[in-house]
């Protein structure tokens, strides 16, 4: 995978980030911004995490419980087991799209800029 970053120098550690405290972190982990960007990550993933498992709860008792319809075939050898299967798939991938554009736009940005700061010394 290619990045934009320039090689580290032979030279030393004259250009490299200021490594931050145990402090420093600890006073970052308590304030509001740090708050924020986990309240954020938080009110996406918690939610998506708890649909898809009742999701995949469903379809395991479904194809427990519910052998009849399950084995319903919509068309040719098709079945509803075989639909709801694929659409686990699919919604796994969804979900991890979702995610991803919620980190750009959301938290990307911000953890990024609580790094900066630290980098920095400030």
């Amino acid at each position: 995978m290619a990045t934009d970053a320039p090689p580290p120098s032979k030279g030393g550690s004259q250009n490299s980030p200021a490594t931050p405290t145990t402090e420093q972190f600890v006073e970052v982990q308590k304030g509001a911004e740090f708050g924020e960007l986990r309240r954020s990550h938080r009110s996406f993933a918690f939610p998506l995490t708890i649909a898809f498992i009742a999701w995949y709860l469903l379809y395991v008792l479904l194809s427990n419980y519910a052998g009849g319809f399950m084995g319903a075939k919509l068309f040719g050898n098709i079945n509803v087991a075989l639909v709801f299967g694929i659409l686990q798939f699919v919604s796994t991938f969804v979900i991890a799209w979702l995610y991803s554009r919620h980190a750009a736009k959301k938290l990307d940005p911000k953890a990024e800029a609580i790094k900066s700061r630290m980098e920095a010394g400030a």
